[in-house]
């Protein structure tokens, strides 16, 4: 059976979830979509030498985890794409409860040792916590790098770095072992959050990030003084809605090293992972490695569209080092 639908399943068996349909529908909606971050507990269970069946309440927490954090930064972010929109404010904010403590007893009920069970129950627990606050916080105005990176490791990293520890804890690793784990999940969350706002920033026709959020190549060419920040500052307002200005806006990304920047970041967190990953002891490093592989590849795409296209990673970190 696919993954998906097992883990839909597993979900759709949660006392009160069973008796409530609405809940159940949109878990299976997002579902079809196949989200990638709903394996990653698979991906840090096999890397350890567990199973799929060992994983499955891990993802089913994840899964969880993650709907109910777009329901609540969707109503935050006004989003149009929102599930708000269609249900109504209430019944989101409601299923959003409903998710977070399903994740919680997904764990709770699952076949591990009590120790084991105890940290991931903390692991997730923690997430929720500092994801809210990460939430709070990413709705207020980001004024330097500073603040940008306390909104990342507060709001985005903590989920990724749970999700890895919970699937190695249920792999059957030592609480050591998941806690490295945990720590590389943190540093694949700030990859994943450069490697979105860069794709975000670029993307045409204009992302809404153009209008009110500070992603970090916007942050960039606001904050660092190069001869057309202040040609850069008066288009922003316009990016949004005129595609020249849109045009002009993202050409100076590239120019004023915008761009450079966030792939020297990328990278220089791709080769402490890297680092990391080959000292530890793992039946499967693969499963693991590929997770931070597949985050820096797309630059590659990014150069070539820009019209450069260096034949290696280290070319990468030479140009972005040299931008």
């Amino acid at each position: 059976m696919d993954i998906y639908t097992r883990t839909f399943d597993e979900f759709s068996n949660i006392p009160v979830i069973d008796a409530w349909a609405e809940v159940r529908d949109l878990f299976q909606r997002v579902a079809s979509g196949r989200p990638r971050h709903w394996l990653l507990p698979l991906r840090a269970c096999e890397a350890v030498g567990g199973s799929e069946e060992q994983s499955l309440p891990a993802l089913v927490a994840v899964a969880c985890s993650h709907i109910g954090i777009v329901l609540v930064d969707d109503m935050l972010d006004a989003d149009p794409r929102g599930e708000h929109l269609r249900v109504g404010a209430p019944s989101a904010a409601n299923m959003a409860s409903a998710l977070q403590s399903a994740a919680l007893a997904s764990i709770a009920h699952c076949d591990l040792p009590s120790e084991s069970k105890l940290i991931a129950l903390e692991s997730v627990n923690e997430m929720f916590l500092s994801t809210t606050l990460g939430q709070y916080w990413d709705i207020q105005p980001v004024k330097d790098e500073e603040g940008y990176w306390r909104v990342a490791r507060t709001k985005s990293s903590p989920f990724f770095g749970a999700a890895l520890q919970i699937g190695t804890l249920m792999g059957g690793a030592s609480a050591g072992l998941a806690g490295q784990i945990k720590r590389l999940g943190g540093l694949y969350g700030e990859m994943i959050q450069i490697h979105d706002d860069l794709n975000d920033t670029m993307e045409v026709p204009a992302n809404p990030d153009w209008v009110g959020r500070s992603p970090l190549p916007i942050l960039f060419a606001r904050l660092v003084e190069h001869p057309l920040r202040d040609r850069f500052v008066e288009l922003c307002p316009n990016a949004g809605i005129n595609p020249g200005a849109l045009e002009e806006a993202q050409e100076i990304l590239i120019q004023c090293g915008a761009v450079s920047y966030c792939v020297y970041q990328l990278l220089s967190r791709h080769r402490a992972a890297t680092e990391t990953l080959s000292a530890l002891p793992l039946a499967r490093r693969e499963s693991l490695t590929s997770l931070f592989e597949d985050v820096v590849m797309p630059v590659r795409k990014l150069f070539e569209a820009v019209g450069e296209a260096p034949a290696n990673l280290s070319a990468f970190e030479m140009m972005a080092e040299a931008g």
